[in-house]
């Protein structure tokens, strides 16, 4: 038989012509045991170790909002990955820890990765672009990072916005190693700059080819109909994703944010959606360097922890049922949301966590048992400066 034919009816069985690979992990695995069945059968001995790489770590890929990107179900937040010594976090990975677990990232069919020039120095978007360099092809990840507005200091200095925005770019780019980004999220709105003269200067960017596409972080749905609206306006590209805090034990956004979103195919990509941690264990369970030591983190969530806790222990609970990790459930429920979740990892089993939660599915039983006990929370971090 030709091996050659073969390989390219399994190919077409797998990947439709679009490219677009939306067999869940599970069913290809199936798959995958028939396959080789056939290639026995048919006496075929040379089973192509790429080809077989592809079977066993294939994940669902989304359409991130109205773009051309694909994207892996989950986003490898990076803000772990950076010299400890040269930022706001002391728990985070140094160089080679961190190449470890990007290594198995892209191994395991992860492209999308978040990071930001303000993430220790600078110095987690320097480790990022390292593991690419070494572990995959350019074109193969897609690339998130940040870029914070104008401070009044900026302003007293008369840095316009066009030059601003233009020198985190390069900076961005220059550390990363790269010509260009996937995606360029601003961080926050930016209340020191008109929003027309941010969008302007982003379309300019785009044109150039340093960004495909652009995204928002930390801001209210009217400002990001705001924004799109006056993009659409002057013929500009809008923001096609919007990184908020969103979990299980804070869904605010759900009030505004979500239903804007649904509506306009933006996607949500949540940030904090294990809320650093505390939804992958229990209250009571073993702690981390980062449940120790995450002050920031502590000012979201310590206020609310007597409510939290229930939640959490329902998470356990269905996690125990399942057969699985909390943190597969946690993710599962933002999937099913329609989100594609940023979420970290600074150990190889929490990133194994990660991958096998694009597998599993919750029932409608399991989502209304995981809503039934929240309650409104203050707004927190970030949003509550901006309120």
């Amino acid at each position: 038989m030709d091996e050659n034919k073969l390989f390219k009816s399994l190919w077409d069985l797998l990947v439709p012509p679009s490219g677009k690979a939306e067999t869940a992990q599970g069913e290809v695995i199936r798959i995958a045991g028939r396959v080789q069945h056939e290639f026995l059968d048919n006496g075929c001995t040379n089973w192509d170790d790429d080809f077989r790489k592809m079977l066993d770590t294939f994940l669902k890929y989304v359409q991130l909002g109205n773009s051309e990107l694909k994207v892996s179900q989950v986003c490898l937040g990076c803000m772990g990955y950076g010299d400890p010594q040269k930022g706001m976090h002391s728990w985070t990975l140094p160089l080679e820890p961190s190449l470890e677990i990007l290594k198995m990232a892209i191994e395991n069919g992860i492209n999308f990765f978040d990071t930001a020039m303000g993430y220790q120095g600078g110095t987690s978007e320097k480790y990022l672009g390292e593991a690419i360099r070494r572990y995959a092809k350019r074109q193969d990840v897609i690339v998130a990072t940040k870029f914070h507005g104008r401070t009044k200091e900026h302003l007293q200095q008369g840095i316009s916005a066009r030059a601003h925005i233009t020198d985190c770019l390069n900076g961005s780019l220059q550390r990363l190693g790269l010509d260009y980004v996937d995606l360029y999220i601003l961080h926050a709105w930016d209340y020191n700059t008109p929003i027309e003269e941010t969008l302007e200067v982003l379309h300019e960017l785009i044109a150039s080819g340093k960004i495909r596409y652009i995204g928002i972080s930390n801001c209210f749905a009217w400002q990001l109909a705001k924004a799109n609206e006056i993009a659409k306006a002057h013929g500009w590209e809008t923001f096609i994703s919007v990184q908020g805090h969103y979990n299980l034990i804070f869904r605010e956004e759900e009030r505004e944010m979500a239903p804007y979103c649904q509506a306009h195919q933006i996607t949500m990509t949540p940030y904090s959606a294990l809320a650093a941690g505390r939804l992958s264990r229990l209250v009571n369970a073993s702690t981390t360097k980062r449940l120790k030591e995450d002050s920031y983190a502590m000012g979201k969530y310590d206020a609310s922890a007597n409510a939290d806790e229930k939640i959490i222990n329902i998470v356990n609970q269905i996690a125990q049922q399942r057969n699985v990790s909390m943190t597969e459930v946690a993710l599962a429920w933002l999937m099913h949301k329609g989100c594609v979740p940023i979420a970290g990892a600074t150990k190889i089993e929490q990133l194994e966590g990660l991958i096998k939660a694009c597998d599993l599915e919750l029932t409608e039983e399991e989502i209304t048992n995981l809503e039934a006990l929240y309650v409104p929370h203050q707004l927190v971090g970030v949003m509550a400066a901006n309120k």
